[in-house]
């Protein structure tokens, strides 16, 4: 093995947004678009380090924003690159414009997101709410929760995305500072074996756009109402939809490979099977959890979790059938959906999928909103949650706090911690 070898195989300790920018490297990407913003500028840099080393081959433009990083995006995808980028907070909100685009256009890219929370007040740390306000935006929306899943996302995005039945790009989110900065082993393939597990890269483009003087097309032109704009927007959901059984095939095809195992997919269960009261969780803080479940199935109670690992396309029947044996579920949001029903996101969507089922349509969920703006998720506050699980499947009842809002838990609230 080569001392260049050496440095992107096997274990290594890497920042998060390190492990981030290897994995663009072991995918071979062609394009690189760049912008720096807080937490995620350490993923551009280290690109930009490798590029200049000679140790990555692609093309490192420097972008004067985030709105023309992700304009270029677009522009190297349709000419066929495979092409990758990383931004973070008000970056993602800046670039929301052609974030749109790349979906419309069915282009297949990957951005990393070490997420953070959305200003005002100004707030660089983990909060997913800048990767949520774009979950209609047509992407595949991943949740990472771990140094090594940030770096297998990646890998495994690319063979997903650029699926002829898909071909959406991909964002895969993590949790700013928790775990950009933070320094974790991270096992790296052979690139060899990463090589035959990738697709090839098209010659000429993806088989529905690329440019090429010999077949001249028309794209992004003005679409009347009686057109096909509608039918445009109907085949990207169709699209996510198919994307539910590609990501299951790719992640059973990963774990065969590699040996790594991230459940379905979409999601990973911890400790499900038997628990009456399971949690929905996702990120770093739902890691965390673990700890707290390991420790109440200690003192007798059957809990469990479902780590989201995928939050677009949606996964409905898959949580339907791993939550209907549940007498009750909570769900945990990092970010906020203001004055929807349940003030997450997730626990929205989670509420309307089960809404689908006669098996799950009564189950009681329960929604909290912890760790905001980077927020400590104190193991008490995890149990706290639960307790409440507890108390309202035994008394009928929400345990009334400072923390309840609109039928919502804030857990951890400073009015609380001032009490």
């Amino acid at each position: 093995m080569t001392k260049v070898e050496s440095e992107f195989e096997g274990v290594h300790l890497l920042k998060g947004n390190f492990a981030a920018a290897y994995a663009a490297r072991a995918a071979r990407v062609q394009v690189v678009t760049a912008f720096p913003i807080t937490p995620q500028t350490l993923i551009v840099e280290k690109i930009s380090d490798l590029v200049d080393s000679g140790k990555m081959n692609c093309e490192f433009i420097r972008m004067e924003s985030e709105h023309s990083v992700m304009a270029a995006l677009v522009g190297a995808s349709i000419a066929g690159a495979r092409t990758y980028t990383g931004t973070s907070g008000q970056g993602l909100l800046y670039m929301a414009e052609p974030v749109h685009w790349a979906a419309g256009t069915r282009l297949p890219m990957v951005m990393s997101i070490a997420s953070r929370g959305i200003a005002p007040p100004w707030n660089i740390w983990a909060d997913f709410s800048d990767v949520m306000s774009q979950r209609d935006s047509g992407w595949l929306i991943q949740l990472n929760s771990t140094h090594q899943e940030i770096y297998d996302s990646v890998l495994m995005g690319y063979k997903i995305t650029e699926d002829p039945e898909v071909m959406l790009p991909l964002m895969a989110a993590y949790g700013g500072f928790i775990l950009s900065h933070t320094s974790k082993p991270v096992d790296m393939p052979p690139q060899s074996e990463i090589d035959s597990f990738l697709p090839e890269i098209p010659e000429k483009g993806w088989d529905h756009i690329f440019l090429d003087a010999d077949r001249p097309m028309m794209h992004g032109a003005l679409v009347m109402p009686g057109d096909f704009y509608q039918e445009f927007r109907m085949k990207i959901h169709l699209a996510q939809l198919r994307a539910k059984e590609k990501i299951k095939v790719v992640t059973k095809e990963f774990k065969e490979k590699f040996g790594r195992d991230y459940g379905n997919g979409l999601f990973y269960e911890y400790k499900t099977s038997d628990a009456e009261y399971i949690m929905i969780n996702y990120g770093e803080i739902a890691k965390q959890m673990e700890l707290t479940i390991d420790t109440l199935r200690n003192e007798g109670y059957n809990v469990g979790m479902i780590n989201l690992r995928t939050y677009r396309p949606f996964p409905s029947e898959e949580l339907i059938e791993k939550v209907k044996h549940a007498k009750i579920l909570g769900v945990v949001d990092r970010a906020t959906a203001f004055g929807s029903p349940t003030g997450g996101p997730v626990s929205s969507d989670v509420r309307a999928a089960l809404q689908t089922s006669s098996e799950t349509r009564n189950l009681s969920i329960i929604p909290f909103i912890n760790g905001l703006g980077g927020r400590d998720v104190f193991p008490e506050e995890q149990r706290e949650q639960f307790e409440i699980l507890f108390h309202v499947l035994d008394k009928g009842e929400y345990p009334k706090n400072k923390d309840l809002m609109h039928a919502t838990y804030w857990t951890g609230t400073i009015d609380r911690r001032s009490t």
